[in-house]
């Protein structure tokens, strides 16, 4: 946990950011200045591949949401961050951030911490897509993360796990 000190410095950069489903946080060819903390809500991060849109992550209550690759390198984002629902986050420029973490370490390692479990899930995605079959994705969605079936429409799932709506159907037909 932070000391009072640094989570006094930390809620100061901190702005609440209030945004309707269906709006975007990130759009692809944008720099993505923020680091955004999902307060309530739930979000997808999504492509666009040849003109089909494909979603590679959804975010809910507790997690950190950014365009991780555009955050570090300030590069243009590639990806879009878009809302499932009404959300509440709170964001913190990459300046400010890189202040606080240079002046308490604590921030620093909270933040590394974030960056780990984005890396983990991230390979476990790449491993999910390469070696394991639809059903067995979709068994695993069923036993770690339950809660997106009931919050995400079903195709943004579908894409999630790279099949189409109608094998999403068949799989789901069988439990």
């Amino acid at each position: 946990m932070l000391s009072a000190e640094a989570q006094q410095a930390l809620q100061e950069c901190l702005h609440e950011v209030v945004l309707s489903k269906n709006q975007f946080l990130v759009t692809e060819g944008k720099i993505c200045r923020q680091l955004y903390f999902l307060q309530q809500g739930a979000l997808r991060g999504s492509y666009n591949l040849e003109g089909k849109t494909v979603t590679h992550w959804f975010a809910f209550e507790d997690d950190f949401v950014t365009s991780f690759h555009s955050f570090i390198t300030q590069e243009p984002a590639v990806e879009n961050i878009q809302l499932l629902e009404d959300s509440i986050l709170w964001s913190i420029s990459k300046d400010n951030l890189s202040r606080l973490m240079k002046q308490y370490h604590e921030i620093e390692t909270f933040v590394r911490t974030a960056y780990e479990k984005y890396y983990i899930r991230l390979e476990e995605r790449f491993v999910n897509a390469q070696f394991k079959t639809a059903t067995e994705r979709y068994q695993e969605l069923l036993q770690q993360r339950p809660h997106i079936i009931e919050r995400v429409p079903l195709g943004f799932i579908a894409s999630y796990l790279g099949i189409s709506q109608e094998t999403l159907s068949r799989i789901r037909s069988r439990y």
